[in-house]
């Protein structure tokens, strides 16, 4: 092993959030403020010195990682793997088709893991496919790695590193545009003095600790 942090951050805001719309692996762009979000959360990542820079394939994701690759002079690589969660025969529509149409569907899709929209894929499946690119980062020579994906992704790979009850895992909160979700690993010869304050990897897991979520350059 390793990776010693893991930076997940969700890209900036889109035509579809702006419009309420369900995005899932839609390719949707950045409106004017998630391109001025992009470039103000840029140089405080950069701050965290990364040693690689790794992005969903979506265009929004890598719309936002280009502020961050000019500050770092870093290239980034791009993973279908890291897409949104797909949400079948929901993508395009506005929430308030969804509840139309589905009624009470939504609120089953939060509350159950396992739960996934027509046609669509559950939290579960999202965090197998996001953790199987985390173990392959695993394998090289990467210490600090930015990734930029997706919100519904980044809170089920979350809750699977950090070994949460399945059952919990809708308890992880919404991240927002371009804000940010840290992940590190104690160094194995230093005592972790602050360890009370950090939510602890179950047994077996790879010594996963959550720093911060949902941090960023809030107005």
């Amino acid at each position: 092993m390793t990776l010693r942090r893991l930076v997940l951050w969700r890209h900036g805001e889109t035509d579809h959030n702006a419009s309420r719309r369900m995005q899932g692996q839609l390719d949707s762009v950045l409106t004017a403020l998630g391109e001025a979000q992009a470039r103000r959360a840029a140089p405080l990542l950069a701050a965290m010195r990364p040693d690689l820079l790794l992005s969903s394939d979506l265009g929004r994701a890598t719309a936002t990682m280009a502020p961050l690759a000019e500050c770092t002079g870093l290239l980034v690589r791009t993973d279908e793997r890291l897409r949104e969660t797909h949400l079948g025969q929901w993508q395009g529509l506005t929430h308030d088709d969804v509840d139309e149409r589905w009624p009470g569907a939504r609120q089953a899709w939060r509350l159950d893991a396992g739960w996934s929209p027509p046609g669509g894929e559950n939290r579960l499946q999202v965090a197998a496919r996001a953790g199987a690119v985390v173990a392959e980062l695993d394998a090289t020579d990467a210490t600090d790695v930015i990734v930029c994906t997706h919100g519904g992704l980044i809170a089920s790979l979350v809750a699977s590193l950090l070994a949460l009850p399945v059952d919990n895992w809708p308890a992880l909160g919404g991240i927002a545009n371009c804000c940010w979700v840290v992940l590190e690993r104690p160094e194995p010869s230093a005592p972790d003095l602050d360890a009370t304050a950090d939510v602890p990897s179950g047994p077996g897991v790879t010594g996963w600790r959550l720093r911060s979520y949902n941090a960023g350059p809030h107005p």
